[in-house]
């Protein structure tokens, strides 16, 4: 439900979907012939506000500001677009001073398109058409804008045209949220050498005895629930100051490991030396054969 703060000035925060929120601030700004006192009053109250509201909400700030711009796109570049129309008054500068404190945009400005299309408000005497209202959000979210045209045909008996903006907000999901880690991974293999066993049950000994890193924790913070998740967590801490890491293809007794397999690879790179399996030669002595009958025929 929306919460006036004044009667110039109504915020409303709308449920989007878990953990996302959208804020919509409507606003009636005091005209030029109010004093410079409404003036401040009314933007002191929008910056409250404005303060007020969360940075991961969505923020949508509409309304009447009585507020002309200019043109002056180099001097603002990041509050306002580069397709502006007509010249800048008091109101106007101080709605651009606003929205460069809170990072904001007027998307007004952002879109190409015709002068009948940007001016909602025609003045009286001079019959000149002005942009004075406006619709802006924060300058991260102005891709979830993809219009803002004022309404020709529509007037809702009243000297100033709509604006209509067409908002589709992205809503960006928190991975990473804070306050959680990740669990840690002990590595329990390494426990079977007698050396780390016997280290690792003289520390949980320590740690469980009156005097011990428990006793600590309970001084310092005289909170049960502290107490019992630092017990919790005391195995965990000695097992990963006694135990070293295990880097991913290695193994806890990794000395034994290459000892064996230095004792295992020693014959076979003995073997696989060239000519160490080929059979013996036999050195015998060769002789051409004889065909007796071929002799004794030729003679």
């Amino acid at each position: 439900m929306p919460r006036p703060v004044s009667d110039r000035n109504m915020p409303m925060r709308l449920h989007l979907s878990i953990d996302n929120f959208a804020t919509i601030i409507s606003v009636f700004a005091p005209t030029m012939t109010n004093p410079d006192e409404n003036k401040e009053v009314f933007y002191n109250q929008l910056a409250s506000v404005l303060s007020g509201i969360l940075r991961t909400d969505k923020l949508l700030l509409i309304g009447v500001f009585k507020a002309r711009i200019g043109r002056d796109n180099d001097k603002w570049p990041l509050v306002m677009g580069k397709h502006e129309i007509g010249k800048s008054n008091s109101n106007g500068e101080l709605l651009l001073a606003l929205c460069s404190e809170f990072e904001l945009i007027l998307t007004n400005t952002m879109f190409k398109q015709k002068d009948e299309r940007k001016t909602n408000w025609k003045h009286p005497r001079s019959r000149h058409w002005y942009m004075i209202d406006f619709v802006i959000t924060r300058c991260r979210d102005k891709m979830d804008i993809h219009s803002t045209r004022a309404l020709r045909g529509g007037n809702c008996c009243t000297d100033h045209l709509m604006f209509r903006s067409k908002v589709s907000f992205t809503i960006r999901q928190n991975h990473n949220r804070q306050g959680t880690s990740k669990p840690i991974k002990l590595n329990t293999a390494t426990l079977s050498t007698i050396s780390h066993r016997d280290s690792f049950e003289q520390e949980m000994n320590s740690a469980l005895s009156p005097n011990g890193r428990r006793g600590e924790v309970q001084h310092q913070t005289r909170n049960g629930q502290l107490c019992s998740r630092s017990f919790a967590t005391q195995p965990s801490h000695i097992l990963a100051s006694q135990i070293e890491k295990t880097k991913t293809g290695s193994t806890p007794n990794n000395q034994e490991l290459q000892t064996s397999m230095s004792r295992i690879a020693k014959p076979t790179r003995e073997c696989c030396k060239p000519g160490a399996l080929d059979p013996p030669l036999q050195h015998t002595k060769m002789s051409a054969p004889t065909n007796h009958k071929c002799l004794g025929g030729g003679l």
